[in-house]
């Protein structure tokens, strides 16, 4: 007979559970959900060594064990920590856990620029979420932000490092998805940045991953960049026969195009199953998926705006009542409108669309590292931000 897992009783916010040993603080508290679950920026469940880097998944450990009660002496990152047999954490129930938390967001604000308005990420940004529900109302930082040159990584992906947080989801990603790593951290400290030796480019078939794991807007998809928001689209689970990946993805259409294609992601915003460039990239038509249904959008998220799901259509008794013809179209609604324009198809387009794209040249997309507006006054560089100020 096999030997029977250890199973150990850990108890957080009042919550008791048992665990496997070797489970850590912060997989306890998403097996129990809820409000006790610790925010996390950097921990990937799926990327091996992953956490202990962003620090916003602090708890207290009021004791250590049944064996020994004695309280932990500091706060302590809970993806790294493993659970013990009695142990008692402290998460939403301690204030100096939450302040602990606020000043951390704090630090992570410090160099991201607040460019949530232009922001491809702005909808479904880790951050943006962090900073709602953990944030401070202000900041206390008078000093220059730090700002970096975007630069273009290949056909696929632009990083924009002003954005970054440091987390190292992508090193990891392209680490043990890739047979080449291409791109990482350079420098120290302050001056710590990813970065690819010479601009190198990023062509491996599973490197369009990082976008997927990048919690904010540091990395991101170039076919999608600026032509739609997140939450004006329709998200749908599809897939089609791929001999590279699962091809199990997610399309994220408006109307009968697809503007985006990304992987599944999880109730904590984990990728389930990695997919290939071409999945991602490639596929952008309909007919290139077979389209399974809508996918399930929490409540609270912006993206369930206007996504309905189960609405039945009124049976339209026009066509019955004229013995099965249709009824003709009155106008076109093309002709009178200045915002959906009939020529224009964002989908067919290879980079960012522009105001030529909409002023009579459908096929006119930005190609160029500043491909939002050029910087006036201090931000001569050209950031993502609509305030000319912002350094």
């Amino acid at each position: 007979m096999a030997d029977e897992k250890k199973l150990f009783k850990v108890t957080i916010d009042n919550i008791t559970i048992e665990v496997e040993q070797g489970t850590t603080v912060l997989q306890a508290a998403r097996m129990i959900g809820g409000d006790v679950v610790p925010p996390a920026m950097c921990y990937y469940s799926k990327l091996k060594g992953s956490g202990g880097k962003c620090r916003t998944c602090l708890v207290r450990v009021a004791a250590g064990s049944t064996a020994d009660p004695r309280p932990m002496p500091k706060l302590v990152a809970s993806c790294r920590t493993n659970v013990m047999d009695g142990m008692i954490v402290e998460s939403m129930t301690n204030n100096v856990v939450l302040d602990a938390r606020k000043a951390v967001v704090e630090f992570l604000l410090i160099n991201h620029p607040l460019d949530c308005p232009v922001c491809d990420q702005a909808g479904e940004c880790d951050l943006q979420d962090l900073s709602y529900d953990h944030g401070r109302e202000g900041t206390r930082y008078e000093f220059k932000r730090r700002t970096f040159e975007r630069h273009n990584l290949g056909p696929y992906i632009q990083l924009h490092m002003t954005r970054c947080i440091l987390c190292f989801r992508c090193v990891y990603a392209a680490d043990q998805l890739t047979n080449k790593r291409a791109h990482g951290i350079l420098d120290r400290g302050d001056h710590s940045e990813i970065a690819t030796y010479i601009e190198k480019s990023l062509d491996n078939d599973f490197i369009g991953n990082v976008i997927d794991v990048c919690p904010v807007g540091a990395l991101t998809d170039r076919t999608f960049r600026f032509k739609n928001r997140v939450w004006f689209t329709k998200p749908v689970d599809a897939h089609r026969h791929c001999p590279k990946c699962s091809g199990k993805v997610r399309l994220w259409m408006r109307g009968d195009e697809v503007l985006r294609v990304t992987a599944r992601k999880d109730e904590w915003g984990e990728v389930e199953d990695f997919i290939c460039n071409e999945c991602r990239f490639e596929k952008k038509k309909a007919t290139d998926w077979i389209i399974e249904g809508p996918t399930k959008v929490a409540r609270h998220s912006v993206i369930s705006a206007g996504h309905y799901v189960g609405v039945k259509k009124p049976h339209e008794a026009l066509p019955d009542v004229m013995g099965g013809r249709k009824p003709k179209l009155v106008f076109d609604i093309h002709s009178v409108s200045d915002v959906n324009e009939a020529e224009v198809d964002l989908s067919l387009l290879p980079g960012p669309a522009t105001s030529e794209t909409f002023d009579g040249n459908p096929n006119a997309y930005g190609n160029n590292v500043n491909d939002v507006k050029l910087g006036k006054g201090s931000n001569k560089k050209g950031t993502d931000s609509t305030n000319p100020n912002t350094p």
